[in-house]
């Protein structure tokens, strides 16, 4: 298994629709906050733009829909680890993507053989508050020498040009939000992104 290099996280299939067809391979849905009839059409409708595409779809948290509707991969933060569903997930055959912070949420992590590990937030983000300050490029380095074989995803704050940084710190695969869905043009920033990361 080899994932794409380049990992966008958007907020609904609709940003998928427009996005993923440029050449994303490997591209998150994280939804928050609405209504589960709401976040199935979500998961169904992107889950058909990206089998359309060869692209690989993540769903983030809502692992039992992932499940229902037949997703291949799930990704789950720290507080989600508490109240999901391991052994169900693996049953289903679903691969399975951790958020890490710090020593402890990475040794929780590992424990559960994940199929990649994320580190962030590599720079200060402003898409969520966060108790953690910016990692930086030296526990990308750390984080390397400690998850093996595991895929190491570097996430928060990511642009273009921070990429080769955190490539060359050691993480496999580079995240990114803001940088595409603030841009003036997100098209011509997945296309940089898809060039950056080739």
């Amino acid at each position: 298994m080899t994932l794409a290099r380049f990992y966008p996280i958007f907020e609904n299939a609709a940003w998928i629709a427009r996005l993923v067809p440029l050449g994303v391979k490997l591209v998150q849905l994280r939804i928050k906050d609405k209504p589960q009839d709401i976040v199935i059409k979500e998961i169904v409708d992107a889950r058909a733009i990206c089998d359309a595409a060869g692209a690989t779809l993540v769903i983030n948290d809502h692992w039992q829909a992932a499940i229902d509707t037949g997703c291949n991969w799930v990704h789950l933060g720290q507080e989600d680890l508490d109240t999901a569903d391991i052994a169900a997930i693996r049953k289903a055959g679903i691969r399975l993507g951790i958020s890490t912070h710090d020593d402890e949420e990475l040794q929780r992590a590992l424990a559960l053989a994940p199929d990649y590990i994320a580190l962030g937030p590599i720079y200060p983000t402003i898409l969520k508050k966060m108790k953690w300050h910016e990692q930086g490029l030296e526990k990308i380095t750390e984080w390397r020498a400690r998850t093996g074989d595991i895929p190491l995803v570097a996430i928060g704050g990511m642009t273009v040009e921070r990429a080769p940084g955190a490539f060359e710190a050691g993480a496999d695969i580079v995240s990114a939000v803001t940088d595409i869905t603030l841009d003036a043009d997100p098209a011509t920033r997945v296309a940089e992104w898809l060039e950056a990361t080739r």
